[in-house]
């Protein structure tokens, strides 16, 4: 959408300030109500309630700061915070869900001049540049995206359903598995098995604790993965060396104890971690790391539910050592991890088909809002 193109007889380019009203969020807690009326937006969706609010219904939020390219149409009347903007459309002009498909169809990381934290500058909303057909054109196209969508949407649910339950019929394996263990060997607590290592982040001010960094460093936002082979982010030496960082080992795993509770990971490198994180190291050859990692993904929803904290929920690391660890001889344990390797296996297939499907569908939705702001649909 960056480059202008011919558009139909009775469209023109239009910017948004003619037609948009951008309105900055504020800070909340002035109008902060549990049993309030509207809803408190943030760029993620709603965080809480107030007793007043800035934004009329049928307004688009987008992020102003951190997620910024992840538009949430809201049809009641909203407070947003502020680090959201409301986009309001002028209905003598612009219809709102017309704007709103608008919103997905535009890459607004164009328009971010931040280095670090993704930004929008209201002055660069407004200089947008959008396609605009006449009113009676953009509802016959919302009609259409809505029933394009609504079929594309609900096959796309179908292959998530289809990947939940994957990860249900492997969660019922290792319970299964686990729960077979505990009544067959003994637990040990995890304290006596392993070393735990925590971890810390540089300090962002000083450029070269990150800059040209060349040691992995990881954080909750790369654990959506089962083996971690790249982190998003990386730190340097000097990094390592004046924060409370430490490496993990290669072939070790980390949990998250706080932030993205009961997610665990197995290492393919030696990767630095930060202070939500946990390297877990065995003490001892008697106990197999994969073993100890199919313990872990057994245990989530338990990790999940003992978190603490008002806002982020978290483990304490003495909630970590007490864990009860069923413990039979190696070569048992390696049995166990081959037989859940085996499935897994068959598992990330399937999930890995559907999830091919479902990027599939996402793409086809962008083609079809391509044509729709080009006049085509």
């Amino acid at each position: 959408m960056s480059e202008l193109y011919e558009l139909p007889t009775d469209w023109e380019w239009t910017e948004w300030k003619s037609i948009v009203n951008v309105k900055n969020g504020k800070d909340y807690k002035s109008v902060l109500n549990e049993n309030g009326l509207y809803p408190i937006y943030g760029s993620g969706g709603v965080i809480n309630y107030a007793n007043e609010y800035l934004c009329n219904e049928n307004t688009v939020i987008i992020g102003r700061k951190g997620t910024i390219n992840s538009p949430i149409f809201v049809k009641e009347k909203f407070w947003n915070i502020d680090t959201a903007f409301g986009l309001e459309a002028k209905i003598d002009k612009l219809t709102p869900f017309f704007l709103y498909y608008f919103t997905l169809s535009f890459n607004f990381l164009t328009l971010n001049k931040s280095t670090t934290l993704p930004g929008l500058a209201k002055s660069n909303l407004q200089k947008i540049l959008m396609p605009l057909p006449p009113l009676q054109e953009q509802k016959r196209i919302v009609v259409k995206l809505d029933t394009l969508f609504e079929k594309i949407d609900k096959s796309i649910a179908l292959h998530q359903k289809n990947m939940d339950e994957a990860d249900v019929f492997m969660g019922s394996v290792l319970n299964d598995v686990f729960g077979e263990l505990e009544e067959k060997h003994n637990k040990v607590k995890l304290s006596t098995v392993i070393r735990i290592i925590g971890g810390g982040t540089p300090s962002k001010k000083e450029k070269t604790y990150c800059d040209n960094g060349t040691i992995k460093w990881a954080t909750v936002g790369d654990m959506n993965v089962e083996t971690i082979i790249n982190t998003e982010l990386s730190i340097t030496e000097d990094g390592l060396k004046n924060s409370s960082s430490n490496i993990i080992p290669k072939e070790a795993i980390i949990i998250a104890t706080r932030v993205g509770l009961g997610k665990v990971c197995y290492l393919n490198d030696d990767t630095a971690i930060n202070q939500d994180l946990k390297g877990l190291l065995p003490l001892t050859d008697k106990l197999n790391i994969r073993f100890l990692f199919n313990y872990f993904k057994n245990i989530k929803e338990f990790i999940i539910s003992n978190g603490t904290g008002a806002t982020v929920k978290g483990v304490k690391l003495d909630f970590v050592r007490e864990l009860l660890l069923p413990f039979p001889p190696l070569n048992i344990q390696q049995k166990v991890v081959a037989h859940l390797d085996e499935i897994s296996k068959k598992i990330e297939k399937i999930k890995s088909v559907q999830k091919e499907k479902m990027e599939s569908l996402v793409a086809l939705k962008a083609s079809i809002l391509d044509q729709a702001f080009k006049g085509e649909l």
